[in-house]
């Protein structure tokens, strides 16, 4: 199991999330993502606005998801 944070995945809080893969922790960002979006949570909307510009080049997204996934992959499990 690792632990990533909303924030390092993008988002706007300290919220962790733990998973055994970086395709399941993508998931649980978004899911809570979609939570906060439902609230209307102002920290939050503005962080999706920022990842939806960099959705706009599918470089630019790869490569995002790219290095988070290598950041995930780097990070000591968790004890």
């Amino acid at each position: 199991m690792k632990t990533m944070t909303c924030k390092q995945l993008g988002g706007a809080c300290d919220k962790a999330f733990r998973a055994e893969t970086f395709d399941e922790i993508a998931g649980l960002s978004k899911q809570h993502g979609g939570e906060m979006f439902q609230q209307g949570d102002e920290a939050h909307l503005k962080a999706m606005n920022a990842m939806q510009q960099l959705m706009s080049s599918p470089e630019s997204m790869e490569k995002w998801f790219d290095d988070k996934r290598k950041e995930f992959e780097t990070m000591p499990e968790d004890k």
